[in-house]
C-alpha cells in the first residue's frame, strides 16, 4: 500500500483527555450498555487507522455513523505524532503518512497502541497520555521502506514486518525508547505479526506463506530463527496468495486470523491447518480484506474492505460488522483497518 502523499489533515478535534481517555477500555466491561442504533449490549469501542486525517481513532461503538467534525463525543482517544515534541526525531511530517496498521496491547498493566505507516513511521504509544515507549523510523530511502505491522514481545521488545523491503526486524525496544540494534529475518511482502505466548513464537504472515520464528538472544541483543512455515492457501491463478493481516482468533485459542488477497482464513496452529468453518464464514471471507478481528464477549466480527470513488484505492469509510451483520459509517473517512478495542 503506497500512495503519493495527498492525505490532507481535517480540522483539528479536541485532546483526547477533552474526552475523558484517561479510562482504559478493558475488554470486560459492558459498552452500550443500552443497546443504542441497535448495537449489541457489550460491544467494545473500535480502533481505526484514518488515513484521510492521519490519526488513529479510538470511536464510540453505539454510534453506527460517525461524524468527529460534527459530533465530537463520537471519539474516545486520538492519536497523531504530528506536532509532537515527543516523536520529532521520527520526521512525523515525512514518515507518519497512511498509518496502516494499529492494535491495542498491555505490557507490564500498561495499554500500549502499535502503530506504523507506509512511509516509515513506527511506534508503541502508551494509552491514553500518548507518552513514547519506544518509536524509529525506517525510510524513506531505506530499502525495508513501508513498514506494515509491529507487536510487542514479552520481554519488551517490538517487531516490525517490512514489506516492500521482505524483512521482519525484531528491535531491542526494551532498552529505550529510541533503542536502534535489531536482528532481522527475510521474508517476501511481509505484512501481519502476531506474538503467540503459548507457542512462545512470533508468527509472521507475507506474499506466500505463514512463518513462525523463535526468538533467542538476549532482550539487549535478540535473534530471529526460523521455526516453521507453510504455504498461504492459492489464491488468483497465476498470482501470489497475498497474505495480509495476522490476528489471534479472540474466541478460539490456539486458531488465527489470516486474510489473503482472495479470501479470509483461520489457521489452527496445532495441526497446521488453514480452515474455514468458522461461523459466518460466507459473509466474512472475501477478496481484499485488510483487517479481520471478533470480539468474543459477544461475537461480533469486524472487517474492513476498500470501496470504490475514494481518494485512494485502498481506503473505506465502511468498518462492516458480522454476527449479526451491519456496520459503521466514518464521515469523509479513508479507513484502511479497523479493530476492536481488546486490550489483551
Amino acid at each position: 500500500m503506497l500512495g503519493a502523499a495527498g492525505a490532507g489533515i481535517t480540522a483539528a478535534l479536541p485532546t483526547a483527555q477533552a474526552y475523558g481517555a484517561q479510562r482504559t477500555y478493558g475488554a470486560h466491561k459492558a459498552y452500550g450498555t443500552g443497546g443504542a442504533g441497535g448495537v449489541p449490549v457489550g460491544t467494545p469501542p473500535v480502533l481505526l487507522t484514518e488515513q484521510a486525517s492521519r490519526r488513529l481513532l479510538v470511536l464510540d461503538p453505539r454510534r453506527r455513523v460517525w461524524d468527529p467534525a460534527a459530533e465530537p463525543s463520537v471519539v474516545r482517544w486520538q492519536f497523531s505524532p504530528l506536532g509532537d515534541k515527543r516523536y520529532a526525531d521520527l520526521r512525523p511530517e515525512e514518515s507518519w503518512l497512511y498509518p496502516c496498521e494499529a492494535k491495542v496491547r498491555v505490557h507490564r498493566r500498561r495499554t500500549y497502541v502499535l502503530t506504523t505507516a507506509s512511509f516509515g513511521f513506527v511506534a508503541v504509544v502508551e494509552h491514553p497520555s500518548g507518552r513514547r515507549y519506544w518509536g524509529t523510523a525506517i525510510g524513506p530511502g531505506d530499502d525495508l521502506f513501508n513498514p506494515h505491522s509491529a507487536e510487542i514481545l514479552p520481554d519488551g521488545n517490538v517487531a516490525v514486518a517490512c514489506s516492500t523491503g521482505a524483512r521482519v526486524r525484531l528491535y531491542a525496544a526494551s532498552r529505550g525508547p529510541r533503542a536502534t540494534r535489531y536482528a532481522e529475518a527475510e521474508l517476501k511482502g511481509a505484512h501481519g505479526l502476531h506474538w503467540d505466548d503459548e507457542a512462545r513464537a512470533l508468527w509472521a504472515v507475507g506474499d506466500d506463506e505463514l512463518v513462525s520464528y523463535t526468538v533467542g538472544g538476549t532482550a539487549a541483543r535478540p535473534t530471529l530463527a526460523r521455526r516453521s512455515a507453510v504455504g498461504l492457501p492459492v489464491g488468483t491463478p497465476g498470482k501470489a496468495p497475498g497474505g495480509h493481516d495476522l490476528f489471534p482468533v479472540a474466541g478460539r485459542r490456539g486458531r488465527l486470523w489470516v486474510t489473503t488477497s482472495a479470501a479470509v482464513f483461520q489457521y489452527e496452529t496445532r495441526s497446521g491447518v488453514f480452515v474455514r468453518d468458522f461461523a459466518g464464514h460466507e459473509a466474512i471471507s472475501r477478496k481484499s480484506v485488510k483487517a479481520v478481528g471478533d470480539d468474543p464477549r459477544t461475537g461480533q466480527v469486524l472487517t474492513t474492505v476498500p470501496e470504490s470513488g475514494l481518494e485512494e484505492t485502498w481506503w473505506t469509510t465502511t468498518v462492516s460488522v458480522h454476527r449479526p451483520e451491519s456496520d459503521y459509517k466514518l464521515v469523509n473517512g479513508g479507513i484502511y483497518k479497523a479493530r476492536w478495542w481488546l486490550p489483551r
